[in-house]
């Protein structure tokens, strides 16, 4: 994408697209998987692309992959907002695109029933991790309200990303707080505070007196204190790559304990 290639698998016809995913479907029915949320393809939006590239980007693969979540009967699809402060000048700016593009897809969003949920994303500046669009949660929280109130519908929501807030140092519990019911899609995993290693909550310590490098402390009291009843959702999928074959079964277990000891601890409310 970033050679100005374009991926032409979202040439195919929404009939197409619907029969690939088919299988994908009928497992998950099968297995008794509800299937929560979505991630949008990324990248959506190249800031040096061409029009042409661009165009392609919101007009096709977009609402194409709003029908397939809605084939899904998926309630939410997770966007980036796009990395632009620096190029265009200001947070501001770089909001203001990230908005058209939610504009560019709202109506269908309202029509399908699905909410776009944005993230809090992190940036790399000369070797340098950095607050990335949606870090400040009360402009998240006014915006997503301005928006919803120009739908009538909530069509915008939030998902918080625990690695990336890692990374940039945001207070859990009070972020979580301040968005309050706008918070509907959650990004769980760990790593050591510098790099986005999407690994198993707890398995990263500060100290040797083994102090986690993630405040899961306040995650916890974050989400207790919205009465946060929605998926615990894990992304560590790279964590089946770091263990042995054989001990695959075993990681996920660990990874659906924690995601108990996560529940057990919100039902202390």
């Amino acid at each position: 994408m970033y050679r100005m290639e374009r991926n032409r698998f979202f040439d195919k016809t929404d009939r197409e697209l619907e029969e690939y995913f088919t299988l994908h479907k009928k497992a998950a029915g099968a297995a008794g998987i509800r299937i929560h949320q979505m991630h949008m393809p990324y990248p959506i939006y190249i800031p040096n692309g061409n029009k042409e590239l661009n165009d392609y980007l919101w007009q096709v693969v977009a609402p194409k992959s709003m029908r397939l979540c809605a084939f899904f009967q998926c309630p939410y699809v997770v966007i980036h907002g796009f990395k632009l402060a620096r190029h265009l000048g200001s947070e501001e700016a770089e909001w203001e695109k990230t908005q058209a593009f939610i504009h560019s897809i709202g109506p269908l969003a309202k029509e399908l029933g699905i909410t776009i949920c944005i993230e809090n994303l992190y940036n790399s500046v000369g070797g340098h991790i950095v607050e990335g669009p949606c870090c400040n949660a009360r402009k998240a929280a006014r915006r997503i309200d301005r928006i919803n109130e120009r739908y009538g519908a909530e069509i915008l929501g939030f998902c918080f990303d625990t690695g990336h807030a890692n990374l940039v140092g945001l207070d859990f519990e009070d972020f979580i707080t301040i968005l309050g019911r706008r918070l509907k899609v959650l990004h769980i995993h760990d790593n050591d505070g510098t790099g986005d290693l999407h690994q198993i909550p707890f398995t990263f310590t500060k100290t040797r007196e083994n102090k986690p490098s993630t405040d899961w402390e306040g995650f916890v009291r974050g989400l207790r204190a919205i009465g946060f009843d929605r998926v615990l959702s894990f992304e560590t999928a790279p964590v089946l790559t770091a263990f042995p074959k054989e001990m695959k079964e075993d990681v996920l277990k660990l990874i659906g304990r924690v995601g108990n000891h996560f529940a057990n601890e919100l039902r202390k409310m």
